[in-house]
């Protein structure tokens, strides 16, 4: 099993809910990176969803936006964001990674070298956001090397289409909340419980929910029918401006402690 599945497996046994921060790695510092990803842990989460910085994030919101163009200002490559996983397991053997990006720096990178160099810093799925089920043929290095390649769903995924995103599910399948861009305030839990609730019972992977989860009591909510909550665009709000790794690992630990104990009190 990877270390997705065994993660998955565990939260299951123990009748909780997933915890996925997503942060931009490089922001707000590359300095910053891996004590941020071990406060991370510190604070609850049981899997990091690390961005690629991009300059073209078309999913993403405003927030997220402007994290990827600090990180790039910053000279934050792919390669940069490799070398923090590395760092990051050399004393955590345990938490999954998820890199999260689009398909631009991977294919300049070189399919089968990225795979191979994933793989060896310790990553152990990738979310790209612009590379659809239907063109994924590109990503076969990627998943041959052992890499979760992590689906998204949303609102408006067509029944058929839907069926196939669940059978090929690995890792965990993303179902996307609402039609929209990153960070919006439109969540509105009675409205998506029932659709992941027929996707739970299609999907051959567990399901996670993304996109307008800002606080605890929405992700409260969401922990109610999903399988793991995925927040982003509100925590890497709240780390915009940290001036130390000290400043930016107390900001995601008091922003995701509350968070943690909402979905445990469930």
């Amino acid at each position: 099993m990877s270390r997705i599945d065994r993660r998955f497996a565990a939260l299951k046994s123990a009748g909780r809910t997933g915890l996925i921060p997503f942060v931009t790695a490089g922001d707000p510092s590359p300095d910053h990176v891996v004590p941020l990803m071990h406060a991370l842990v510190a604070a609850g989460a049981d899997i990091i969803e690390l961005g690629v910085p991009f300059s073209d994030p078309m999913a993403d919101g405003p927030v997220i936006q402007r994290s990827s163009e600090r990180a790039i200002e910053k000279g934050v490559s792919l390669t940069n964001v490799l070398a923090w996983v590395a760092a990051f397991r050399e004393t955590d053997a345990d938490t999954p990674i998820v890199l999260m990006g689009y398909l631009n720096p991977i294919e300049m990178h070189g399919y089968a070298e990225f795979a191979e160099e994933a793989i060896e810093a310790g990553v152990d799925g990738i979310l790209v956001v612009d590379c659809p089920l239907e063109e994924s043929h590109v990503l076969a290095p990627l998943r041959e090397a052992g890499l979760h390649q992590i689906l998204l769903a949303s609102p408006t995924t067509a029944e058929r289409r839907l069926g196939a995103l669940c059978e090929a599910a690995s890792g965990f399948l993303y179902y996307v909340s609402f039609n929209g861009i990153t960070g919006a305030a439109q969540l509105s839990t009675g409205d998506i419980a029932e659709r992941v609730a027929g996707i739970r019972a299609r999907s051959k992977a567990p399901v996670a929910v993304g996109f307008g989860v800002r606080d605890a009591a929405s992700a409260k909510a969401i922990g109610e029918f999903a399988d793991a909550v995925v927040i982003g665009s509100a925590l890497v709000q709240r780390l915009e401006g940290a001036t130390s790794a000290d400043d930016a690992a107390g900001r995601a630990r008091d922003f995701l402690a509350p968070i943690r104990a909402a979905l445990d009190e469930r």
